[in-house]
C-alpha cells in the first residue's frame, strides 16, 4: 500500500475522491442490476427458441426418413433445396452496450421440379425454414447474451473496485490524515500555551 502524505492538501484530495466514488458507485449499482435482467430476459429468449427448435423438429421428424430415402431434399445437383443465405441484424444499445438484435434471414432456394417431387415437399420446406429462422435467432440472441455477459463481469468488478476497496481505503486514509492534522494542531496549541506560560514566568 502507498505511503499517503498527512498533509491538508492530501486530505482534500482523499474526499474529492471519495465525492467521486459514492456518485459514480449507485450509477454502476444500476447498470449492474440491468445488466442482470437484460440477462435474464436473453436467457428466457434462448429457452423460448430452444422449445420452439425442438418442437418443430419433433413436425419435421416425420419427412426426414422420407427425405433421405428418395433424394428430395437436395436438388439434381445434390445441393439442399433450402439454406440460409444471410442473416438480418440492426444494433441495439442495452445499458451502453451495442448488442445485434435480429432482423429476420434470407433464405436460398433451389429450383425443383414441381410435378416430379412428392406432395409433401411445400410442407417440409416450410417446416425447415422455421428451424434454420429459429436456429439463426438463438445465434444471435447467444451473441447478445454473450456480449451483455461480459459487461456484467467489468461492471461487477467496479462495483467491487469501489465498494470494497476505493472507498474502505479512502475513508481510512481520511481518518488517518484527520488525526494526524488533529494531533499537530493539539500539539501546537500545546507548544503555544508553553511558549506562552514561559514569557509570562519571564516577564514576571
Amino acid at each position: 500500500m502507498a505511503k499517503i502524505k498527512l498533509t491538508k492538501n492530501e486530505l482534500k484530495k482523499k474526499k474529492d475522491a471519495l465525492k467521486m466514488y459514492q456518485r459514480y458507485l449507485p450509477t454502476l449499482q444500476l447498470k449492474k442490476q440491468q445488466l442482470q435482467m437484460e440477462i435474464r430476459g436473453v436467457e428466457a429468449r434462448l429457452a423460448q427458441l430452444v422449445a420452439m427448435k425442438e418442437a418443430l423438429e419433433r413436425q419435421y421428424s416425420a419427412w426426414i426418413a422420407v427425405f433421405s430415402e428418395e433424394g428430395a431434399a437436395r436438388s439434381p445437383e445434390g445441393a439442399p433445396l433450402l439454406s440460409i443465405r444471410s442473416i438480418g441484424t440492426s444494433e441495439g444499445n442495452i445499458a451502453g452496450v451495442m448488442i445485434p438484435v435480429f432482423e429476420g434471414a434470407e433464405f436460398a432456394l433451389e429450383p425443383y421440379d414441381f410435378y416430379k417431387a412428392p406432395l409433401w415437399v411445400d410442407r417440409a420446406l416450410e417446416l425447415m425454414k422455421q428451424v434454420l429462422l429459429a436456429d439463426a435467432e438463438y445465434q444471435v440472441v447467444e451473441r447478445q447474451k454473450a456480449l451483455l455477459a461480459a459487461e456484467l463481469r467489468v461492471t461487477t468488478q467496479r462495483v467491487n473496485l469501489f465498494e470494497k476497496v476505493k472507498i474502505p481505503e479512502t475513508l481510512a486514509d481520511i481518518k488517518t490524515i484527520g488525526i494526524y492534522l488533529g494531533d499537530q494542531q493539539t500539539a501546537q496549541v500545546v507548544r503555544g500555551k508553553i511558549s506562552k506560560r514561559k514569557v509570562e514566568e519571564r516577564e514576571a
